[in-house]
């Protein structure tokens, strides 16, 4: 009777050991187990590129790793991970996977701030403050054109007609020459000054000479300037910071190597 109850026990304690085997594990492939952490890794990646693991994609995922360890046990049979080729690809693969996780370690440690976002917010808003114009020009290669145009200008010849038909700058051209609004700041010094020194409606009374060539403005209207609210442009300064607080964490590692 004891013997009976001693094998029973061990037949339980054998039984939970298996269970809890197959628990950590999704498969035995060919006498090889499987580890159920494999699926998890997988599935982590799969959150990483921003898609949800659903209870279906969880099957789906634990038939990619079994299919995997299949070809894997093929590929080492036929004495696949023994080339140079592999040991090499295999390396790079290692290193890839050790600076992602040095890049994502860095940026959980050195978040953007709140306040170093509305800080670049307000640094842009002061360097955008103030006017905006919108305004048209016509550009050609010559004075002696650009004085043509303006001459039949005052004779009444269209604006917009003349710079589809004559002017060489291809954006605004195909536009009647419209520049659509934007500060002062956009244009090279000489266009900004003749164009702020307009009077609403007005057309310069001479070429206006820049590193393009002659240009013809017109100052159809002003305003103030329009910034985006803070709100809507945080995503994209938080982005732009961190990129560049990435970049500053990589030249500072390559300043600091020593490499010969």
């Amino acid at each position: 009777m004891k013997k009976q109850i001693l094998s029973a026990l061990a037949a339980a304690t054998l039984l939970a050991a298996a269970s809890a085997a197959m628990a950590q594990n999704i498969a035995i492939v060919n006498g090889k187990a499987v580890p159920k952490s494999r699926v998890d890794a997988l599935a982590e990646q799969v959150k990483r590129s921003g898609r949800p693991v659903t209870p279906e994609m969880q099957g789906q995922l634990k038939e990619e790793i079994i299919a995997r360890e299949i070809f894997v046990q093929e590929a080492q049979a036929r004495g696949l991970d023994t080339t140079d080729d592999y040991k090499n690809q295999l390396e790079l693969t290692r290193q890839s996977i050790l600076i992602r996780e040095l890049f994502t370690d860095f940026q959980k440690k050195n978040p953007v701030t709140d306040e170093e976002i509305k800080a670049e917010y307000d640094k842009f808003a002061a360097a955008n403050a103030g006017k905006e114009y919108r305004a048209r020009h016509i550009l050609v290669e010559k004075e002696d054109q650009a004085k043509a145009i303006i001459a039949s200008l005052k004779k009444g010849a269209k604006f917009e007609d003349i710079a589809k038909k004559q002017s060489k700058d291809p954006g605004s051209g195909a536009n009647g020459g419209d520049l659509d609004w934007a500060s002062a700041s956009n244009y090279v010094k000489e266009f900004s000054e003749a164009l702020t020194g307009l009077a609403k409606g007005k057309t310069t009374e001479t070429p206006v000479k820049t590193q393009f060539g002659y240009h013809i403005i017109r100052l159809d209207d002003v305003r103030d300037a329009q910034l985006p609210k803070f709100d809507d442009v945080k995503p994209q300064i938080a982005q732009q910071l961190t990129q560049q607080k990435m970049g500053k964490f990589q030249e500072d590692l390559r300043a600091k190597a020593k490499v010969e």
